[in-house]
């Protein structure tokens, strides 16, 4: 208790060793479903699911860890819903390249964020993308990831006459993933800890008796990691081809990152002068952990909005965090679990999620068009050319060609002027 009371200073934050455990619980159960999504899709690229299971749970410990000991926040990271979409579904299976360049992606782009983060820049970039091009890219991959998880549930189909279409209703998967996402949304409204969690279980449970799926036990050995660790290829990812990727990893991790840590600190009472100096090492924890999933074999780790819940039950140091790191340790044991998992059953977390990001949507000035224009177009070009590069590219252009033709260029960052003459260079000389 006393190397918790100097390590932690509980007292100093109006807390007890018991309300941060419980608050640790109740984060881990609201984010635990990442152990069963993560290598889902990225199974999907072709990954070994089992390595990417044990890499999963290491970075999310890892990372949660360093979080814990080195800030001393109450916030736990993991492999970020959304970029590990578009790492596999976008970079992998719809741009071509292997999943091994797309880690070597994610470590060139977890390098510039930490390189960023320690020469102060991160704060400056922030501040020169425009607030309505943030916005949209929060809401474009929420679409983005509604039409995936809509096409694993079987609701949304392939038509060579209108592009999409809707899915078989009768089929047992379309049927229990509807089912999963309404229980996840009724729980997660009556305020129950792990709804997301408890849907994909109760879909998975389901799917033994009505979809044929088989149930391999529960505890094993956790399987091998060595298919996934460090088998990144760095030198395909700094050709062309791939640079624009590292682009988008780079943008999404900024943004989404900083704004948890800044939203869920705020929360907390933790963005006070006084205590400014360990939100500036959360900063680097979280740019750390990046690179340090690319190594074991996982997509882009971010901090994971879902603490919110660990605070809002009293959760104020870094003990919440290290339990979280403690639980997702002792997951490493529970591979068979997470191998029945179907696809069908966390597509609904997928389609949850998605929902949760639209909300951004009221944040946008739509009275003003040289802004919600470009963020319209941001946010629509992701779904309907399966790109987020696409979108952002798109986004940027226009928001910098509609303020250079009303008159508004004064308006706008140099950052902008560098990111859209960037992605314009590539569509012009490169292509799409």
């Amino acid at each position: 208790m006393n190397w918790m009371e100097r390590v932690f200073k509980l007292s100093e934050h109006g807390t007890n060793v018991r309300t941060e455990l419980v608050a640790g619980l109740t984060t881990f159960l609201t984010m635990a479903y990442i152990i069963f999504v993560n290598p889902s899709i990225l199974g999907d690229a072709g990954m070994p699911k089992g390595a990417v299971f044990v890499a999963t749970c290491l970075i999310a410990a890892l990372g949660t860890t360093i979080m814990a000991l080195y800030a001393n926040y109450p916030i736990a990271l993991a492999p970020g819903m959304g970029l590990n979409a578009y790492f596999a579904y976008v970079v992998v299976l719809h741009m071509g390249f292997t999943w091994q360049a797309a880690l070597g992606a994610v470590f060139v782009s977890g390098c510039l964020f930490l390189l960023v983060t320690l020469f102060g820049l991160r704060e400056l970039i922030i501040k020169g993308i425009p607030q309505s091009i943030r916005i949209a890219i929060t809401v474009g991959i929420g679409l983005f990831l509604a039409l995936i998880a809509l096409k694993s549930a079987g609701i949304v189909a392939a038509s060579p006459a209108t592009f999409v279409t809707l899915g078989d209703l009768h089929k047992p998967e379309v049927i229990l993933a509807s089912l999963g996402f309404l229980i996840i949304v009724v729980l997660d409204r009556l305020k129950v800890p792990g709804a997301i969690l408890i849907g994909i279980v109760a879909v998975t449970v389901t799917s033994f008796f009505f979809a044929g799926n088989e149930f391999h036990g529960v505890f094993s050995a956790p399987p091998s990691i060595a298919p996934t660790f460090l088998q990144l290829d760095i030198k395909s990812a700094l050709t062309g081809g791939i640079l624009n990727v590292v682009l988008v990893f780079f943008l999404v991790e900024l943004f989404d990152a900083t704004g948890t840590l800044m939203g869920v600190a705020k929360r907390a009472g933790l963005l006070v002068p006084s205590r400014m100096g360990r939100f500036n090492r959360s900063l680097l924890a979280d740019s750390g952990a990046i690179f340090a999933g690319s190594l074991l074999g996982t997509s882009s780790t971010t901090a994971y909005v879902e603490s919110a819940a660990g605070v809002q039950a009293g959760g104020r140091t870094g003990l919440t965090a290290l339990t979280v790191a403690v639980l997702f340790l002792c997951c490493l044991f529970l591979s068979p679990l997470a191998g029945v998992v179907p696809g069908y059953a966390t597509a609904p977390a997928l389609f949850f999620v998605a929902c949760l990001m639209l909300k951004e949507l009221t944040e946008i000035e739509w009275g003003e068009t040289t802004e919600a224009i470009p963020a319209a177009v941001t946010a629509l070009l992701m779904p309907f050319t399966y790109s987020v590069a696409n979108g952002l590219a798109f986004g940027f252009i226009t928001y910098a060609v509609l303020k250079l033709f009303t008159g508004r260029a004064k308006e706008v960052h140099w950052m902008v002027w560098l990111i859209g003459g960037v992605f314009l260079f590539k569509f012009v000389y490169i292509g799409g």
